[in-house]
Parts: structure tokens; sequence; C-alpha cells
């Protein structure tokens, strides 16, 4: 009897944290919950969620307002009585929010699937961020990406993002994680369509956020529903949507993005621009969609190594000169990191930040900052 009530006692504890950690993660308030916004209670968000944003810019807002409200948008919610409305601005500004995973944090090396509903306002008038003079429709489409962190409004790694959302009506967007990391935050970010960023006023709602439900990683995905959903939807309607999967955007087929990276044209002194590299907001660290290119850079190098190349960082002129050095410097330091990594050996490349002093565009508007904010090659020899 005692070795049984051991033995018993020893099975419970091996193998409790395994059934625990296949339990569903319920998020805090996942339907946005709140107080609508009505154009003066800034700085309000639903309960359990946290801002994100960045400093000087209002907060996500909570719809619909009675009538619409200052926004005007006052699209019914798809479930219960408020959701959450998130913008990106011309201003190269967006808004997230984020919450601590109070059940459980997401394991890496594991498999998850997680939906919600997602729709974009036909009308959200706010002020510009360029001229606060004028009033504008913020009715582009965006995305939304979901992170993973280890603290609030950390953005460690990317574990989905939808396309763009342009339906107007309420549709289900399901999602499937599998971190590398552990985490125990989730951040939702608005954000651009993208390779080629360029910021503009857009937004996107969200509402009813599903559990995160541990699944097999060998499950294969459930296939993409291409129905049209149902024309009118509000509180209590029941989960009639169509089923989409949106996990991180597949690579295209190959084709090259460095045109002027061609051997048969390449000459010393030659300064090629990387596009289609990106880093996130003030930090050295590169977006995913940044390795599409990078791997191209890559492949040339492997094929031609007689070539030697500096990575050049450059800034717009927003920030002091000792930020911006260190800022280019760092970014194209990243680059070199990734590229050597591959095997490129380090006497092929060197790098060099050279802050804001290199322009190519006025600094006077957004277009102008984002092309002078930028990553380069020049060739600096041949070495055979």
């Amino acid at each position: 009897m005692i070795r049984s009530t051991i033995f018993l006692l020893f099975a419970f504890l091996v193998w409790q944290p395994v059934f625990t950690q296949t339990k569903a993660i319920v998020l805090t308030n996942p339907s946005f919950e709140g107080v609508p916004t009505d154009g003066t209670l800034f700085g309000v968000l639903p309960a359990g969620w946290y801002d994100c944003g960045f400093s000087g810019e209002t907060v996500p807002d909570i719809h619909p307002q009675v009538g619409g409200g200052a926004f005007r948008v006052k699209k019914p919610p798809y479930h219960g009585n408020t959701y959450l409305g998130m913008v990106v601005r011309e201003n190269d500004t967006w808004e997230m929010v984020t919450q601590r995973l109070a059940m459980a944090p997401l394991d890496g090396g594991k498999c998850y699937e997680f939906s919600m509903y997602l729709s974009k306002s036909e009308l959200y008038v706010s002020p510009s961020r360029v001229d606060e003079q004028k009033v504008v429709n913020y009715t582009k489409p965006a995305k939304l990406r979901i992170w993973g962190g280890s603290e609030y409004c950390n953005r460690d790694e990317l574990l989905a993002e939808s396309d763009l959302i342009n339906n107007t009506e309420w549709r289900k967007y399901n999602f499937r994680f599998e971190p590398k990391r552990t985490h125990t935050h989730l951040v939702f970010e608005a954000f651009y369509q993208t390779p080629t960023l360029m910021p503009y006023n857009g937004n996107i709602l969200l509402d009813n956020c599903s559990a995160i439900v541990p699944v097999p990683c060998d499950e294969p995905p459930v296939v993409v529903g291409v129905t049209t959903p149902p024309a009118t939807l509000g509180p209590g309607s029941a989960t009639r949507n169509p089923h989409v999967i949106n996990k991180l955007p597949k690579q295209p087929a190959k084709q090259k993005i460095l045109k002027a990276l061609d051997r048969r044209t390449l000459r010393k002194g030659q300064v090629i621009r990387i596009d289609q590299l990106f880093f996130h907001a003030d930090s050295p660290e590169l977006v995913d969609s940044s390795y599409l290119v990078l791997n191209e850079m890559r492949d040339f190098l492997k094929e031609n190594s007689d070539v030697v190349i500096e990575i050049g960082g450059h800034t717009n002129s927003n920030p002091e000169d000792d930020y911006c050095d260190r800022l280019s410097t760092a970014r194209a330091k990243a680059v070199v990191d990734y590229l050597v990594g591959k095997g490129i050996p380090q006497e092929q490349l060197t790098f060099k930040g050279y802050g804001k002093r290199r322009p190519i565009a006025p600094n006077n508007t957004v277009a102008g900052r984002k092309k002078n904010q930028r990553v380069e090659i020049k060739v600096l020899d041949f070495s055979s």
C-alpha cells in the first residue's frame, strides 16, 4: 500500500507539469470590454490591457460610442458591448497594446492556435499628426502583428501577422504560433503595409479573442476558407465566419531584390541601397521580413568571394548626432553579424555608421526621412 501510494505521488509530480502545459491560455478581458472613448477620455484602455504606444501619442480607443463619437466609429461589436480600435499614423507612429499571460506562458518549441475577429471602420476621423490644423480620415487598411516577449511591451519574437485588414465586416482570423522561445507577454500591434513601408493613416478593429490552445506541431493547418461572411453581425451573433489561417507570411517565389548587385556591372566604389531591409523602431534588431534580402546578399557574397564590401548605416535628422551615430553603426554591424553567422568570411565585410551626415532627400517630409534612414552596400575592392 505504501509503495503504491509513493508510486502514485511520484507519477502525479512527474506528469502534472505536462498536464498543465496542455491547458488553453485564456486572455484577460479578451473582448476588450470597457468604457467607450468619447474623444476626451484619452488614456483609458480596456481592463487588463496596457498601452505600448509612442510618447506624445494617444492610446488605442474603445468603441463604439453612441452615434460614433468623436471618431465616428459606430460599427456594432461582434461580441459583448465594446471592441478596440488601433491606428497607424502618417508621422511614422502606430498603436500597440500588451498584457501578461496570467495563466501560463507560451512555451518555446511548442505550437498553439488562436483566433480573433478583425475589421476596418469605414470612418475613423481624427486630427492629422503631420498638420494638426487638419482633420483626416484614418481609413487605409492596416495589418495586425502579434509579438511574444518577456516583459510588458517587449517585442522579442514576431509570432504571426495578418494580411491587410480591408474587410469592413467582422471576420474571424485564425493564427498558429510556433514560438522559438518562451514568452510570458503578448503584444498586439497595428502596422503598415509591408515590405515597402511608407507611413499612412489607417485603422484596424479587434474583438472577441479566443483562448490560445496548444496543438500538435505536426498537425496540418486549417485550409483557408474563401466564403463570404454574413452581411450583418452584432452582439450575440454566432460564429459563422470563414476560417482563415494567417501564419507568418511565406516567402515569395525567388525574385531578385537587389538588381544592382550584379557581378557583370559591379564596379569599385559603387553604392547600392539595400531595399526591403527593416529594423524595429529605435533598435538594431532586424525585422523578420528582412531575411529575404539578407540571404540574397549572402548568396551573392558566397558566389563572389573576391568582392569586399562595406555595410553603411544612415539615419534621418531628427535625433541628436551621438544617437544617430550609435544607431546607424549598430544597424550596419547587425547586418555584418548576420552575414558572418551565415558563413561569409569577416575579411569580405566591414561596417560603418554615418549617422545623419549623408542625407539623400530632404528631412522635412516623412517620405524624405524614410529615404535617409537606410543601409547601403559600398563595393570596396575585388581581392582577386
